[in-house]
């Protein structure tokens, strides 16, 4: 009888003592953003509240600086199960939700206000649809306004079809933006653009001045377009089926620390980008203005990506009907 609750209690022991661990998960998370940078930085601390807070039931183990590939072999990578997640740019979760791309159409901002207003209003929409393709997303993180840097001057849209110009190869909408304007484009994945510029395979990239500081390719070029082309922007997206496996009690915290952690990321990103754009200034890359009929034409056959998107189904008219009334909203 004493041997029997002995047995009894030893179970119940190690009952006890399984169940805090039962749901114990390390996310596995990979991104381009070098160790070092503020983005890992912000990140880890991130990692580390969540793993204080759960008392290690959920641990976050980054990947930084591309050691896992480009966004396509992440998602791959995340596919098969090798990782859980990624922090991506938004171009590369297309397949999940076409509509993530809305941001990315060419000259549809001017000003950070436009941004702002519209993000408000429709950043939800976006995560609620990564969310229904199958990734649990902690928020928008700004890369800023991207713009036409290359080692020739170009003012028009003729002067650009002159040039060796890089797209990213997972990245529908710089694709049909090239297609609309006339242009040959070459595809690399970002990690091979930098050499793609020192061999000149390329000679023309449009990124954001605070990605082209850090990826070294400002060393590459000499003149600045100075038109905002596109805003860029990133996502943290964990699989879903991934997340699921976290205790129900944690995943609202997991939720709750990552998301402040983007939105902290989101507001340095937008200063940083403004100390790029003068660092760029100061080591003598030339910032070229176009005139009026130039400007007209680039607006133009940006006019037009929109339709070619929703024709390819590569946007739904609904997004593109609810961008245009905030715009229309805010410009007014």
């Amino acid at each position: 009888m004493k041997h029997s609750r002995i047995k009894s209690l030893m179970a119940f022991l190690l009952l006890f003592f399984m169940i805090p661990n039962a749901h114990a998960l390390t996310l596995k998370i990979a991104t381009l953003s070098p160790d070092g940078s503020m983005w890992m930085e912000k990140m880890r601390e991130g990692a580390a509240e969540v793993a204080q807070k759960t008392q290690n039931r959920v641990k976050i183990k980054y990947y930084p600086g591309g050691v896992m590939g480009d966004d396509k072999a992440v998602l791959r990578k995340i596919r098969i199960g090798q990782l859980h997640g990624g922090a991506v740019v938004s171009g590369s979760l297309s397949a999940f939700f076409p509509d993530i791309q809305i941001y990315s159409l060419p000259m549809k901002f001017r000003s950070f206000e436009e941004i702002d207003y519209v993000r408000e209003r429709v950043d939800p929409l976006i995560l609620e649809g990564l969310e229904k393709g199958g990734f649990v997303t902690f928020g928008v993180a700004e890369g800023g306004f991207a713009y036409v840097m290359s080692n020739a001057r170009v003012q028009s849209i003729s002067d650009m079809r002159a040039q060796k110009v890089w797209i990213p190869d997972n990245d529908p909408t710089a694709l049909e933006v090239v297609k609309t304007l006339g242009i040959s484009p070459i595809p690399l994945s970002i990690a091979d653009v930098r050499a793609g510029l020192q061999t000149s395979l390329i000679n023309t990239v449009t990124a954001p001045p605070i990605g082209v500081i850090a990826l070294q390719w400002h060393t590459q070029v000499k003149y600045l377009l100075d038109i905002p082309f596109i805003y860029t922007y990133a996502v943290l997206s964990v699989d879903k089926k991934a997340f699921s496996k976290i205790s129900p009690d944690d995943q609202p915290l997991v939720r709750e620390i990552m998301t402040r952690v983007f939105q902290e990321i989101d507001q340095e990103n937008r200063k940083d980008n403004v100390k790029a754009t003068d660092a760029l200034r100061k080591q003598g890359i030339e910032f070229v203005r176009p005139g009026d009929d130039a400007i007209a034409e680039w607006q133009a056959k940006a006019s037009e990506v929109s339709k070619n998107m929703i024709k390819g189904k590569e946007l739904t008219p609904q997004m593109v009907d609810i961008l245009e009334k905030h715009l229309g909203e805010v410009k007014k």
